[in-house]
């Protein structure tokens, strides 16, 4: 356990959003460029944007997604600990 990295998933996470909005806003900036309405280009950004976000950051969403795997089952084994210790099944003292 002490050589396993600290997990990073509050930083993978702000980075794939940000990302992921940086790509519509581009799209969208140039489509206005080419004379599209504001409005109509933000639209455009988040249709287009969006799915190829998810191809174009695929290693990122990765890393955020098996963040997110790793949290809910902590936090499962936790609960299920929970919720032995409550039964009784299990002295109250944790491992």
């Amino acid at each position: 356990m002490s050589d396993e990295k600290p997990p990073q998933l509050a930083r993978d996470l702000t980075l794939y959003l940000l990302a992921r909005f940086l790509l519509v806003a581009v799209i969208a900036w140039v489509l206005s460029l080419v004379g599209v309405p504001l409005l109509v280009a933000l639209l455009i950004g988040l249709v287009v944007g969006l799915p190829l976000g998810l191809l174009l950051f695929r290693s990122l969403n990765a890393r955020v997604t098996a963040g997110l795997a790793k949290r809910n089952e902590k936090r499962a084994r936790a609960r299920a600990q929970l919720r032995a210790q409550l039964r009784g099944d299990t002295p109250g003292t944790p491992e």
